[in-house]
Order: C-alpha cells, then structure tokens, then sequence
C-alpha cells in the first residue's frame, strides 16, 4: 500500500469515528475527529504529490503544501473551513479547553 493511500485509510477511519460519535452526541469527539480526518486527507494528498507531509495540525499550513490544482477557486472556501475547524484539533481532547459553546450540535453545522 502506498504512503498517499495508508493517509487517506486513516483519513477515512477518523471520517467513521466522528459519524458515530455524532449519533451518540458526543459532540467534542466530532470536532476532534473530524479535524482530523481533513488532516489526514490533505496529508495524504501531499504525499501523492510526492511530498513529506510535515508534522502539524494547521489545515491551512497543510493546504499551502499542495501544487495548484484546476479547482483552485474553491480554495476559498476550503481556507475559511480550515480556519474554523484547525483550532479544534486540541482543545476538543481535553474538558480544561472545551468550551460550552463546542458541545452543542449546533456548533457542527458550521462544519
């Protein structure tokens, strides 16, 4: 198996978690999983493009790796989701961090 395709197996694995995190409500799991699986994705992206995907959280950062593409003006898009849903990757994991406001399924529907 290629190294593109292992990102993208986990990519998927993390898509799962957040969909059955979701249907228990737990909603912190959602955010956590979620960021990333868009990570693992973009990452795995990456490394098709024969690049070594470097080791951060940053959608954005990540995104800025990739070599243009046709569909680049739905990069604006994509940058405005990153910047929502980067900052989730941390406080997600631990109820110190977790704000109130990120536990309401409210809240996901911006994803």
């Amino acid at each position: 198996m290629k190294e593109s395709e292992r990102w993208l197996l986990f990519a998927h694995q993390d898509l799962r978690m957040a969909e059955m995190a979701m249907g228990e409500g737990l909603y912190n799991q959602v955010c956590f999983h979620a960021q990333q699986c868009a990570e693992k994705a973009i990452k795995g992206l990456l490394a098709h493009q024969r690049k070594i995907p470097p080791r951060t959280h940053r959608l954005a950062d990540l995104l800025g790796l990739l070599e243009p593409d046709p569909f680049a003006e739905d990069r604006i898009e994509i940058s405005y989701s990153t910047a929502f849903i980067s900052p989730l990757a941390i406080p997600m994991r631990y109820p110190v961090h977790c704000q109130k406001g990120y536990r309401t399924p409210g809240m996901l529907k911006r994803l």
